[in-house]
């Protein structure tokens, strides 16, 4: 059924202890609704019966009724579904065989036992929000149309930037140079700035100057007359006038040697041109866009490039970021590029497990955009069939980015541990230092933030405490208020779940 998240948090425990769900709902009080199911194969036939926030799985547990379902197959069904469900699994290895396996089938999370129960709202509230991202950007998905340019997508703040600036200077006929890395998708941004002006019906002619030998770009260019130099039959016209009235792209500007550099200096003061072999002028009315993965300034005081034309063709310079400065737009990106290549291939509606994510939010994408493109395709094309996208359907290059060994699984738990330093460290600054406050919109209890901000250093932070004492004192009765039956100092069954309190 459509998911829409709820003010209380919807939460589907598997797990055969009653006796353990009964004491998690004391615990987790009236901001949860939580309902118990004993076996995976009832919890997958929840999901399509009601919204759900978040799953709690115990790993150690296999009930014999359910011999058909396990902690795989539901951590694929919750993958597999239009919003993936994040299901936040515990067992007492939490670093074993299973946890391991889990992480790979895409859980979310991966508590030990016996659970804190500070730790576990924190990964609730956690998964929530992340529920949220996750709707948003479905929507916002289905609002990208097939027209949309591809280079443009992103919410970024670099990105943001970028199109400014395009919407800008899309109005004008100014000259426009576009710099950054090779794949970061300079010839598509420069394509939607002439879309965008008033010549998008005009001709858009781009040309690359390192794909022809220095000897034939002067006649790409500016073209020549018939018999201008042996085997010339015929006249030719070069780029600039084909694309008069329009617009015209020089990509790898910086390629481009010096004596051609002259001329075509010439052309974009004069706006004329003359044909090899003519000294006919012929006026050209184009709009000049030129891009370069160089640093052209370097090249002026090193004498490669011409400081008059760079000065000529740089009147607005937009940076296009590399996509490893705008990881927050790569699930936006993947999710065009799935669509638009299933579309391609004729390949049935598919989307991405957490474990594919993970991967390509963890690579450092050294080819940008052009080679997530290339992997999303290359991955769709040889995918297994499943609904979702898999680490098995990943480039050999890229699984090592996902939690699928030891140190994997280790750095995940890093990337958890900055992810909740952000987050308290945000909160602060919200309200100003103000713990109580902070722990309040975390939904965790004080003493635990004291605790999280001394495992992070972050106990002798510019932070003030504005609470009174009476808020305090509140707080702290209100913990010892939660009663949670405690097992003995003897050795825990490790089939049976425990709580302990932060």
């Amino acid at each position: 059924m459509p998911y829409s998240v709820s003010t209380q948090g919807n939460v589907l425990l598997v797990d055969v202890d009653e006796a353990f769900g009964q004491m998690l709902k004391q615990v987790l009080g009236a901001d949860y609704r939580l309902q118990q199911v004993s076996s995976a194969g009832l919890a997958i036939a929840k999901f399509d019966a009601e919204p759900i926030d978040a799953v709690l799985l115990n790993l150690d547990t296999s009930p014999q009724e359910d011999r058909k379902h396990d902690f795989r197959t539901l951590l694929r069904s919750a993958s597999d579904r239009p919003v993936s469900l994040p299901v936040i699994a515990y067992s007492w290895e939490g670093r074993g065989t299973k946890a391991l396996e889990a992480f790979r089938e895409g859980a979310f999370d991966m508590l030990d036992q016996p659970i804190d129960i500070q730790q576990l709202k924190f990964a609730l509230e956690r998964a929530r929000r992340r529920l949220v991202l996750v709707q948003e950007l479905a929507d916002m998905q289905k609002l990208v149309g097939t027209n949309r340019i591809e280079g443009l997508l992103g919410n970024s703040k670099v990105m943001e930037r970028v199109s400014e600036v395009a919407y800008k200077v899309a109005e004008v006929d100014t000259s426009v140079l576009i710099t950054g890395e090779s794949g970061t998708g300079k010839g598509v941004l420069a394509r939607a700035i002439h879309q965008m002006s008033s010549r998008s019906a005009k001709p858009f002619v781009a040309f690359s100057a390192c794909a022809f030998p220095e000897s034939l770009i002067e006649d790409e260019l500016f073209g020549h007359e018939r018999a201008a130099f042996t085997g010339a039959t015929q006249a030719r016209r070069g780029r600039f006038e084909e694309a008069h009235e329009g617009t015209i792209f020089l990509d790898e500007i910086g390629d481009l040697a010096l004596p051609l550099q002259t001329k075509l200096l010439r052309v974009l003061q004069e706006r004329t041109l003359e044909r090899l072999g003519s000294n006919v002028s012929r006026p050209v009315n184009v709009r000049i866009i030129c891009a370069t993965s160089r640093n052209l300034e370097k090249m002026v005081e090193q004498g490669t490039f011409r400081e008059d034309l760079y000065f000529r063709i740089s009147v607005v310079n937009i940076p296009m970021p590399p996509l490893r400065e705008r990881k927050e737009d790569i699930p936006l990106l993947g999710g065009y590029f799935l669509r638009k290549f299933a579309k391609e291939h004729n390949k049935g509606a598919r989307n991405f497990s957490p474990g594919f994510m993970s991967a390509l939010t963890r690579h450092a994408w050294p080819g940008n955009v052009r080679e997530l493109q290339n992997v999303v395709e290359c991955s769709l094309v040889l995918a297994n069939g499943s609904e979702s996208l898999g680490v098995e359907d990943l480039p050999n290059g890229l699984r090592e980015f996902a939690a699928s060994d030891p140190a994997s699984l280790t750095l995940f738990h890093e990337a958890v541990q900055g992810f909740k330093k952000e987050l308290v460290r945000s909160a602060l600054q919200r309200h100003s230092g103000n713990k109580l406050k902070a722990a309040k919109e975390l939904g965790i209890s004080r003493c635990y933030l004291h605790r999280m901000l001394n495992s992070f250093g972050m106990a002798s932070a510019d932070v003030t405490n504005d609470a009174t004492n009476e808020d305090v004192a509140g707080e702290e009765e209100a913990e010892k208020d939660v009663k949670v039956p405690m097992r003995g100092e003897s050795q825990p069954d490790k089939r049976t779940p425990t709580l302990r309190i932060a």
